[in-house]
């Protein structure tokens, strides 16, 4: 696929061109969209929301940096707005309420798509910061600005996240379905 061509067809709504670029990118972007979103269907409605946003906001993308970078923003803020509008994270919990014996530690040795069982076990709000904080590199102060919380309560879902994930470790729970899964 010859990036540049395809953006410029995109560019000039060729729906080839479109449709090279959705199927080059998508099963990434799904994948990503997962990590925020536990329904299948629905992470695929995202999905489609974030092709319309990149495709539509095409004229935007300077050509500086990594195009694929430009549109990952676009399909996370995608995924944040599901979220939102669906109130998927309405409990925050901030770091003076959280008792923190020893900072958890996630196993090194597990593998991506055990990782990705446990993210299902966690509350969108916990899911949420650690996706953007250890998996898109994301900082404190950034999670906080576009999640509108706090730098402290942005710090203590993580510290939570990684607890509940050590936790689920340690009992091999995320071996199991989520109770909460609809799949």
């Amino acid at each position: 696929m010859d990036l540049d061509k395809v953006i410029a067809g995109c560019k000039k709504d060729d729906r080839k061109a479109q449709e090279s670029l959705y199927k080059h990118y998508a099963p990434l972007f799904l994948a990503m969209i997962r990590r925020y979103v536990k329904d299948e269907m629905e992470a695929e409605d995202v999905l489609v929301e974030a092709f319309v946003k990149i495709y539509g906001n095409l004229n935007q993308y300077s050509g500086n940096g990594s195009f694929e970078g430009w549109m990952k923003r676009i399909v996370v803020n995608e995924a944040l707005m599901y979220l939102r509008k669906n109130q998927r994270y309405k409990h925050w919990e901030e770091l003076d309420n959280v008792q923190v014996a020893e900072p958890a530690t996630i196993i090194p040795m597990l593998e991506a798509r055990q990782i990705l069982q446990l993210l299902d076990f966690l509350p969108d709000g916990y899911r949420t910061v650690f996706n953007l904080y250890v998996i898109e590199g994301y900082k404190h102060r950034e999670i906080a600005e576009l999640l509108g919380i706090s730098i402290n309560t942005s710090k203590s879902q993580l510290i939570l996240a990684k607890q509940r994930m050590k936790q689920l470790i340690e009992n091999k729970l995320y071996l199991v379905t989520p109770l909460n899964s609809s799949n």
